[in-house]
């Protein structure tokens, strides 16, 4: 699942309601997310058109019966929507935070120096050290520019969402370690260089993992129940999904939307049996769904 696996963003997998459906689709197939400020985004939509649209235009093909029959459609929505997934599910107010698997950079280091023949030095341990992340598959890069302090890189990486940075010194130099900072949860480590491209490395693995497992525990603590109008608002009020029961009917789905905002962001696709009653009409309903505002 490249929401879940690469982008570190968990997802829920189900159906649109007849009145979320896209419009002339006979289903629709989502894959919804939880942000972190209470809100659901549609991460991606995958729609049946079934012959529909094709009759519509008059598009066909050729049957290995030697027969015209009208084409079998589907289209997808999984584009800029990632893209905004990504960023609200994981940066904080410092700016960008990326998955290792995405970060188009993966490492940046950082010389720490005062004087110009402090530079040659570093730069030789760096040139190590590159050389052996590039040999794991990992990108990197070296900013040894000049016009700029290491305090203005640190912010920028850490603005662009850069998963660890290295800073080296002369001091580092003589230690033998370097100072490895990680963009997830701004901690920092002293580690010897020497053993730099494996740490970093397992490290990155470890950022990934730390993202998925955090946004999923945010999720959780974000997913509810409810059984009863009342309740229903209070929690609606507090953010997060909701799991509830509704009656089936459009009628229904509409009233709901128009008194809270509040739309069924999808019908599981292997929903839990569990006899209920509908929230707003007290109708008999066979399993619940999942409300929530979104953007």
């Amino acid at each position: 699942n490249f929401a879940e696996n690469w982008m570190a963003v968990p997802v829920l997998k189900g159906v649109k309601s007849p009145n979320e459906r896209f419009a002339g689709a006979i289903e629709t197939f989502c894959i919804e997310a939880m942000m972190q400020d209470g809100k659901a985004l549609q991460a991606g939509t995958s729609h049946f058109l079934g012959q529909n649209f094709a009759k519509a235009f008059d598009v066909k093909f050729l049957s290995k019966e030697n027969q015209l029959d009208y084409v079998w459609a589907t289209s997808w929505g999984v584009s800029t929507r990632l893209m905004g997934a990504l960023v609200m599910s994981h940066s904080d107010d410092n700016g960008l935070v990326l998955p290792p698997k995405l970060a188009p950079i993966q490492v940046v280091i950082i010389p720490i120096y005062r004087k110009a023949e402090q530079l040659g030095p570093i730069s030789e341990k760096v040139d190590v050290l590159t050389k052996a992340l590039k040999a794991k598959g990992i990108s990197v890069k070296y900013d040894s520019r000049d016009s700029y302090t290491p305090g203005w890189k640190f912010n920028e990486y850490e603005f662009k969402g850069v998963p660890v940075r290295v800073a080296i010194g002369p001091r580092d130099i003589e230690n033998g370690t370097a100072e490895v900072a990680r963009r997830d949860n701004l901690t920092k480590e002293i580690v010897p260089i020497d053993s730099l491209a494996d740490y970093i490395a397992n490290l990155l693995d470890e950022i990934q993992v730390n993202l998925f497992e955090r946004a999923r525990s945010m999720r959780n603590s974000f997913t509810k129940k409810a059984d009863t109008w009342e309740e229903f608002v209070a929690k609606l009020d507090e953010g997060g999904f909701i799991q509830a029961h509704w009656d089936g009917t459009s009628e229904t789905e509409q009233k709901i939307k128009d008194m809270t905002k509040a739309t069924i962001r999808l019908i599981p696709l292997e929903p839990e049996p569990e006899e209920g009653r509908c929230i707003l009409t007290g109708n008999p309903s066979p399993h619940r769904v999942l409300f929530a505002r979104a953007y």
